[in-house]
């Protein structure tokens, strides 16, 4: 296989660097109409909720396959491409990348359950409340953003009456529909239908 060497000028990688830019943090979703959702907003307070509600009595690799095929046949059905992985006591029990998705969703879900792991919230909690403090969640003060993204798409696997176990992530979204994913996958799991998105 031959490789072939291409030149191109500063200002063609200022320009595609402009291009990524504008599709947002992780080459956010957009909506038929081509506009971001980013602009979607969950409270603080019904992110809590969902904490608190979206616990288990116990979790196995059963339970870590059937969340995550729930999640693939969400994603699927909705059109979009997402990484997926649902990790115990840093175990992976179910991975997956969807046709569309690249190395970078990894990345951003090891950053993302990193958060998660470190602080026992939703990352999406902890971006949330970054933002309503007007604090920037990219860079917040002892995550290294190497290591820690406060963006949504990781929720804290909870067994009641032991604590964190381990967690759920969704990459390939923007932040809020990553975390729409895995918790509308958890309550047809748990059978929790009064908790809200």
């Amino acid at each position: 296989m031959a490789v072939r060497i291409i030149r191109c000028s500063c200002a063609v990688l200022i320009a595609a660097g402009a291009i990524f830019a504008a599709a947002g943090p992780a080459g956010a979703a957009t909506t038929k109409s081509g506009t971001s959702m980013d602009k979607k907003t969950v409270s603080l307070d019904t992110i809590r909720r969902q904490e608190q509600a979206l616990q288990f009595t116990s979790f196995d690799n059963d339970a870590a396959l059937a969340i995550g095929n729930k999640i693939v046949e969400q994603a699927k059905a909705d059109k979009v491409a997402v990484t997926i992985d649902i990790t115990i006591n840093r175990n992976p029990l179910f991975f997956y990348a969807m046709a569309g998705t690249s190395p970078n969703n990894v990345d951003w879900i090891r950053r993302k359950s990193n958060l998660v792991n470190r602080t026992g919230h939703a990352s999406f909690y902890v971006h949330t409340e970054a933002v309503n403090a007007g604090r920037d969640f990219d860079n917040l003060p002892t995550f290294d953003s190497k290591d820690y993204a406060a963006h949504g798409g990781s929720f804290p696997i909870v067994v009641k009456g032991t604590g964190q176990v381990g967690t759920i992530t969704v990459s390939g979204l923007a932040g809020v529909d990553d975390h729409a994913m895995v918790v509308r996958a958890l309550k047809w799991y748990l059978k929790a239908d009064d908790v809200a998105l």
